[in-house]
């Protein structure tokens, strides 16, 4: 697949560089690669970002064979965050094994190189994939680890919110969540954000919460937290998708008809390669809950999801 898309790392500068050795150069290039990925993550389609991804780490990955040791541990962690970023690529691709295994490379490398961030967003991201497969138990020893070494501030609310909460939503342990919440609001009213697929905003941390209470049941303020999210993020983004999608489930119970009319509004804004597997799912799970209604817009959501042109793996091929 061509990667026209993505302003492209100049990955002959990086070959020039790639001598037996190492330069201070490459490593200062290779944080360039990552803050560039980061930063661009929601701006391009999951299949055609990590092909570029995986072809920086390749390269990266083959000049720390010679490097000396203080290059080669620069290399080592920005490998490190390359591979957390193919690990949710991996993820939003619906390549669950995959994402598994390049976040647990990452993890590694995050304590090899003593890079607590890296390390407590790789096992935050590991909580995520733990809680797509229902496996509560690994999710939140992944939550808690990562807690244990995410960085105060920002990062921990970040790992309270997206890999501690939906955990203990799903597993009904409702005062905890409600817990967490509270001291991830706390955090969240004096922190400065982060931009980028390693960072946090409020529409996230929102997100989270109003996934929680969705969870819960808690219908009214799954919706009304939801809104907040919608609020705070950037119109036709992959966050604006998700926030949209928990409000239209939220709404499906007591609102079939305008639920349904959301759900429509995002698939005529968003082509089908930009959809996540996460968005995917919660469509499925929509139009699971209108099965039944007898609304025109849920009959007309139930077409559209039906005639929805399949995923791309993360090989570039059609699922």
């Amino acid at each position: 697949m061509p990667r026209r898309y993505i302003p492209q790392i100049d990955h002959d500068s990086i070959r020039t560089l790639d001598a037996p050795g190492g330069t201070p150069t490459l490593v200062a290039l290779a944080e360039a690669a990552v803050e560039h990925y980061a930063l661009n993550y929601s701006k391009h389609p999951p299949a055609v970002l990590l092909e570029e991804v995986r072809e920086t780490r390749n390269l990266l990955s083959t000049a720390m064979a010679g490097a000396d040791p203080v290059t080669s541990k620069g290399l080592r962690r920005q490998v490190g965050w390359l591979s957390a970023l193919l690990g949710n690529l991996s993820y939003h691709l619906d390549d669950r094994a995959g994402a598994r295994t390049h976040l647990t490379l990452a993890g590694a490398l995050g304590e090899s190189t003593h890079e607590p961030a890296l390390t407590g967003w790789s096992s935050g991201a590991l909580a995520m994939v733990a809680t797509a497969r229902r496996d509560w138990d690994h999710a939140r020893e992944h939550a808690r680890y990562g807690l244990q070494h995410a960085p105060e501030g920002l990062r921990r609310a970040q790992l309270l919110g997206w890999a501690l909460l939906p955990t203990l939503a799903a597993t009904q342990q409702a005062s905890e969540a409600d817990d967490v919440v509270s001291e991830g609001d706390e955090i969240m009213r004096s922190a400065i954000e982060l931009p980028g697929r390693f960072g946090y905003d409020r529409a996230e941390h929102r997100l989270h919460v109003a996934e929680a209470h969705l969870t819960l049941e808690r219908f009214d303020r799954a919706a009304d937290v939801a809104h907040e999210s919608i609020a705070a993020a950037p119109a036709e983004t992959p966050a604006w998708v998700a926030a949209t999608l928990v409000l239209a489930l939220a709404e499906a119970r007591d609102a079939p008809e305008e639920a349904a009319t959301r759900a429509l509004g995002v698939l005529d804004l968003i082509p089908p390669p930009r959809l996540r597997a996460t968005a995917r799912d919660r469509l499925t799970r929509l139009g699971r809950l209108l099965d039944t209604s007898m609304a025109g817009s849920a009959t007309e959501l139930a077409e559209r999801l039906r005639n929805l042109p399949a995923p791309i793996r993360a090989d570039g091929t059609a699922a």
